[in-house]
C-alpha cells in the first residue's frame, strides 16, 4: 500500500497517546460519520415509504379501473366479442371483460346519490380487475343475471344507511316517454354486497350490477359501453393501447388507466423528486461537515505536512493523504447509512408499530387515512442512484482542503517548532 493510504488512514483516529486536539479532530470526524449516515438513512427510508404509497395507490386504482378500456363511438360497442377477441391477438393482452357503464341515482330511507352504474360479467371482471380481494361483505360472484342484484361502495352504502339484504331504487336517467308525461325509469335492485378499495372517488360513487340487468335498464340491448383489458405490464399499457389499434377492425376509442389518473401520479412523482432534493440537502451539509474536519486536520498536520515535505513528498501526495482521510470519513458514514436505512426500509412494518406502541400513538389513524399503516416499497435503484450522489458530494467536499495542504510552505509550518 502506498504511504499516502496508510497516513491518511492513519490520520482518521486518534492513538491514546495524542494529544487533546487531534481526539477532537477525530471526534469531529464521528459526527461527520453519524451526520451524513442519518442524512442517506432518512433519504432511503422517505424515499421506500413514498415509492410504497404510490404502489398502494396505484394498485388500488387498478383495483377498479382497468389497463386498458376500449369503448365504442356514442358510449356503445355493438360487435364486442369481436373486438374481445382482436384485442386477445396481441401478445401482451392477458385477459378481457365486456362492461356496460352508465349514470344512475339510488335512493334508499330517505336517502339519494348520484352514482356511477357498472354492469359487468363477475367471472370475467374478476380477470380484469380486482373486487373479490376488497369485499367486506358478500361477493362479487353474487352478481346474477335476472336477479337484480347490486354491490356497493361502503361509502355509498354508509350514506344510504344500506345493508346488504337491503332493496335500493335505481333510477336511470333515461325517461320513459307516454302520452301523460316523460316518467323516469327505475328499478330495485336486492343489495349482495359492499366493497371498499381506499379510494374514495370509487367507495362513494360505484356501484356493480350484472352486465345483463344493466343491458335490459338501459335498454342497450346486446351492446356494451365497451371492453376492458388486462396486459403483462401496467407500465406499458400506453405502448399498447397504440399499438391496439392495428388489431381492431371497427371504430373504437382506445384509452389506458395512466390518462384519467395522469395528473396525480405526476403529482407524487413531482413530489417524489422534490422530496429527494429536499433530503438530497440533509446529505449535502452532513458531507460538507468533512471540509470543517479537514481544515482542522490540516492546521494541526502543519508540522507533518512539513516534515514529509522536507523527506521528498510531493504536493500532489499531500493533497492524496487528506482526500484518502475523508473518502474514508465519508465511506464509512454512507455505508453505515445505506445499511441501517435499507434495513428500516424492509423492516417499517415493524418498527412502526413497535414505536406506536412505546409512545402511544399512531401515526396514520384508520378513522381518518384509508391508507393506515406506512407501506415501504424498496427500490435497489433508489440505494444505487443515493450512494453514488453522496460518495460525489463526499469527494468533492475534500478537494479544498486537501489542496490547501498541498499548498503548505516547510520553512513557514517549521518556524516556530
Amino acid at each position: 500500500m502506498n504511504y499516502e493510504y496508510l497516513i491518511g488512514l492513519r490520520y482518521t483516529r486518534a492513538q491514546p497517546r495524542e494529544g487533546q486536539g487531534n481526539r477532537f479532530i477525530s471526534f469531529i470526524a464521528l459526527i461527520s460519520m453519524a451526520g451524513l449516515a442519518l442524512g442517506v438513512a432518512a433519504l432511503i427510508v422517505v424515499l421506500s415509504v413514498m415509492n410504497g404509497f404510490q404502489k398502494e395507490l396505484r394498485e388500488r386504482i387498478l383495483a377498479v379501473v382497468s389497463h386498458i378500456e376500449i369503448s365504442g363511438e356514442g358510449g356503445e360497442l355493438a360487435d364486442w366479442s369481436a373486438v374481445m377477441q382482436a384485442a386477445a391477438r396481441h401478445p401482451r393482452v392477458k385477459a378481457a371483460a365486456p362492461y356496460v357503464q352508465q349514470q344512475g341515482m339510488l335512493s334508499f330511507d330517505g336517502q339519494v346519490r348520484g352514482v356511477i352504474v357498472r354492469g359487468i360479467l363477475p367471472q370475467a371482471e374478476a380477470k380484469v380487475a380486482d373486487f373479490a380481494s376488497h369485499m367486506k361483505e358478500g361477493r362479487v360472484d353474487d352478481l346474477r343475471p335476472g336477479e337484480f342484484g347490486i354491490v356497493l361502495g361502503a361509502e355509498l352504502a354508509r350514506a344510504l344507511h344500506a345493508q346488504p339484504g337491503d332493496k335500493v331504487t335505481l333510477l336511470a336517467p333515461q325517461g320513459l316517454v307516454t302520452p301523460a308525461a316523460v316518467l323516469p325509469r327505475l328499478k330495485q335492485f336486492r343489495v349482495v354486497g359492499i366493497f371498499e378499495v381506499g379510494m374514495f372517488e370509487f367507495d362513494s360513487g360505484l356501484a356493480l350490477i350484472p352486465l345483463a340487468d344493466a343491458q335490459t335498464l338501459y335498454r342497450m340491448g346486446e351492446h356494451v359501453s365497451g371492453v376492458r383489458l388486462k396486459v403483462d405490464d401496467l407500465f406499458a399499457a400506453p405502448q399498447i393501447a397504440r399499438e391496439l389499434l392495428r388489431f381492431l377492425d371497427t371504430t373504437a376509442w382506445v384509452s389506458d388507466w395512466t390518462r384519467g389518473h395522469a395528473n396525480f401520479f405526476r403529482a407524487v412523482e413531482i413530489e417524489k423528486r422534490m422530496m429527494f432534493l429536499i433530503l438530497l440537502l440533509i446529505v449535502a451539509v452532513a458531507a460538507f461537515n468533512i471540509v470543517s474536519t479537514l481544515v482542522m486536520a490540516v492546521q494541526d498536520k502543519r508540522a507533518d505536512i512539513a516534515i514529509l515535505r522536507t523527506l521528498g513528498a510531493s504536493p500532489a501526495s499531500i493533497m492524496k493523504v487528506f482526500i484518502v482521510q475523508g473518502v474514508v470519513i465519508g465511506a464509512v458514514g454512507l455505508a453505515l447509512g445505506v445499511i441501517g436505512g435499507v434495513a428500516l426500509a424492509l423492516n417499517i412494518d415493524v418498527v412502526v408499530p413497535f414505536i406506536e406502541r412505546v409512545f402511544g400513538m399512531q401515526f396514520l389513524a384508520k378513522d381518518v387515512y384509508y391508507i393506515s399503516e406506512l407501506p415501504s416499497d424498496l427500490h435497489w435503484g433508489d440505494v444505487a442512484r443515493i450512494g453514488v450522489t453522496s460518495f460525489v458530494l463526499t469527494v468533492l467536499a475534500t478537494l479544498y482542503p486537501s489542496w490547501r495542504a498541498s499548498r503548505t510552505q516547510p520553512a513557514e509550518a517549521l518556524r516556530y517548532e
